[in-house]
């Protein structure tokens, strides 16, 4: 797509951070916007500063782990604009920095509906129109810890793993039939966003209560994550800039800074050489 002005562009998670910068980039591109998002204070507030820019937009409450609302958010983008061209399977939550052992079973099936089954949900509602017109753009954010599996971060990793690969499968099977529909998977680093709260947003139905022990755990993991994350280089509205020319480029990856490209690198090379992948001074 080398033309993005008068298009329609689709963004989960769009009341926020990352997927608050796609929709304000695009917008600034001349795109029409359908900003998704579970919250819908947040995601009012976020339509309505857009609006006052002069955007074309429509808000659509989403909660992308249901297939069901992600069909009628596709259905909603199609009524209102009549077409759609970019779709961007953003939406997105953090682990609670458990241990694996110590991980209920309610957070795992929370991260891996919204982070893993959010853009499988996506690919159905949306690709079929993108192919039937031969033309378009996936974007999907997965996370350099979909590479490099970090502790404490476990249901986290796995979905974005599992994102990366669901990418390339894509992108490999629209090549094979001639499609000109492209896909982009985003890994970002450590970016400044909330994502650590989206407990906020936990439906009820994947609500549990965690043990003091793992409350306690968990707080020391998120103050350790502020220190990481409040040093990082990476804004949203720079990952933003790079996903729109992305788009233009038809470019598969997109990471936020060369220190993920070079730690992803160097993890390839200790795989390939039989070391640890994590810790090479454990052989």
């Amino acid at each position: 797509m080398r033309e993005l002005r008068g298009k329609v562009a689709v963004v989960t998670g769009a009341a926020s951070g990352i997927g608050n910068a796609f929709a304000r980039r695009f917008a600034a591109d001349g795109m029409k916007v359908v900003l998704a998002d579970i919250e819908e204070p947040a995601l009012e507030l976020a339509t309505a500063e857009l609006a006052a820019t002069g955007a074309d937009v429509l808000p659509v409450v989403t909660d992308t782990s249901i297939r069901a609302s992600v069909d009628e958010l596709a259905d909603r983008t199609l009524d209102h604009f009549g077409a759609v061209h970019v779709i961007c399977n953003n939406a997105g939550v953090g682990s609670r920095g458990l241990k694996l052992v110590d991980v209920p079973e309610r957070d795992l099936e929370w991260v891996l509906g919204v982070n893993f089954w959010g853009v499988m949900h996506g690919i159905w509602a949306f690709v079929p129109h993108l192919r039937g017109q031969n033309e378009g753009h996936v974007v999907n954010t997965a996370s350099v810890s979909g590479f490099s599996h970090r502790p404490r971060m476990g249901p986290y990793n796995a979905s974005k793993a599992a994102v990366i690969a669901l990418s390339e499968t894509l992108q490999f099977e629209l090549d094979d039939e001639g499609s000109d529909v492209g896909v982009t998977v985003v890994c970002p680093g450590w970016v400044p966003t909330n994502i650590s709260q989206a407990v906020r947003n936990l439906p009820e139905h994947y609500h549990y209560e965690l043990t003091p022990e793992q409350a306690a755990e968990m707080a020391e993991y998120k103050a350790h994550r502020k220190t990481v994350v409040s040093r990082s280089a990476v804004e949203p509205d720079d990952l933003a800039t790079q996903v729109r020319d992305a788009i233009i480029e038809r470019r598969f990856y997109v990471f936020t800074d060369d220190g993920s490209i070079d730690d992803v690198a160097a993890r390839f090379d200790r795989i390939v050489t039989g070391q640890n992948p994590i810790n090479p001074g454990l052989g």
